[in-house]
């Protein structure tokens, strides 16, 4: 199953199931401040509304009559896990981590998966990208170990997280340089474990101007997502619709020789295998 947020030619979203090339409207959302119609739907889901929180609520859309906006809208947090992955560590040539290291976008720095990432004139001359595949949180984690943690996985997306890596490594912490607006493209939609046979074995790149600049698989992982999880979980209570994107391969641009950064007009694409693609053109205004 796919699910994705929605929006009418009319303005009305909606949260969606993605029946081919369908787009089903399964609940409205209401027009009002941090409103997230996905989030709710899948905390619903794990309170057992399913299967009627997936009834149809307005007529079925050909997808191309539709915009897909990014699939959640306010999640409580958003985890990122950096060094995860052992080809990124080689080409970083940075220690591998003894634990799972984590850091945070906010709500304010998701983008959908065809948006522009506008980024303000002079705020950073070093745009990277990072390729990614992330969890969605479907039942609330409290201390879980990581036997039980895939119960609480709701389903997968991808992620591009964008960093200013000036800002990032200017500051000692990464906030900043994580948090611009529009700093985390997310999307198309959120599709289930059921249609992801093992979610450590998949094809993940990035492409620039469509030249292949990552290409790995999820493998590659250090951390794998039932310990991750589990990790989080000890010190964090993830609720439904929190998104852990679970870290990056390598090829990104800070990791290169020379150094390539994103520049005005340049279009990014990530792609996990199965779960879809984003595309999104960068602006300097």
């Amino acid at each position: 199953m796919r699910i994705a947020r929605i929006q009418r030619a009319d303005g009305a979203v909606f949260a969606a199931r993605i029946d081919g090339d369908l787009a089903v409207p399964v609940a409205a959302e209401a027009p009002r401040f941090m409103a997230d119609a996905v989030r709710d739907l899948i905390a619903d889901i794990a309170g057992g509304a399913a299967p009627s929180a997936l009834t149809p609520v307005a007529d079925p859309l050909p997808l191309p009559e539709v915009a897909l906006l990014s699939p959640l809208a306010a999640p409580q947090k958003i985890v990122c896990i950096g060094l995860n992955y052992a080809d990124h560590i080689r080409e970083t040539g940075l220690d591998t981590p003894e634990r799972v290291l984590s850091f945070v976008k906010t709500a304010h720095t998701l983008a959908g998966p065809y948006e522009d990432v506008v980024v303000p004139e002079g705020a950073t001359a070093q745009l990277d990208w990072e390729a990614e595949l992330a969890v969605v949180i479907g039942v609330a984690a409290r201390d879980v170990g990581a036997a039980e943690a895939m119960d609480h996985v709701f389903g997968y997306t991808v992620v591009n997280d964008v960093s200013a890596r000036d800002a990032q490594f200017a500051d000692g912490q990464w906030f900043r340089g994580k948090n611009f607006d529009g700093f985390c493209p997310i999307g198309p939609w959120i599709t289930t474990p059921g249609e992801v046979a093992d979610p450590h074995a998949l094809a993940i790149s990035a492409r620039v101007n469509g030249a292949t600049v990552q290409d790995s698989s999820t493998g590659e992982m250090i951390f794998k997502i039932p310990e991750i999880v589990s990790y989080l979980s000890r010190y964090m209570t993830l609720n439904p619709g929190d998104v852990v994107a679970t870290g990056t391969p390598y090829g990104v641009g800070m990791g290169r020789t020379p150094q390539l950064w994103l520049g005005d007009g340049d279009v990014v694409e990530v792609e996990v295998e199965g779960l879809g693609t984003l595309r999104n053109t960068v602006r300097f205004a």
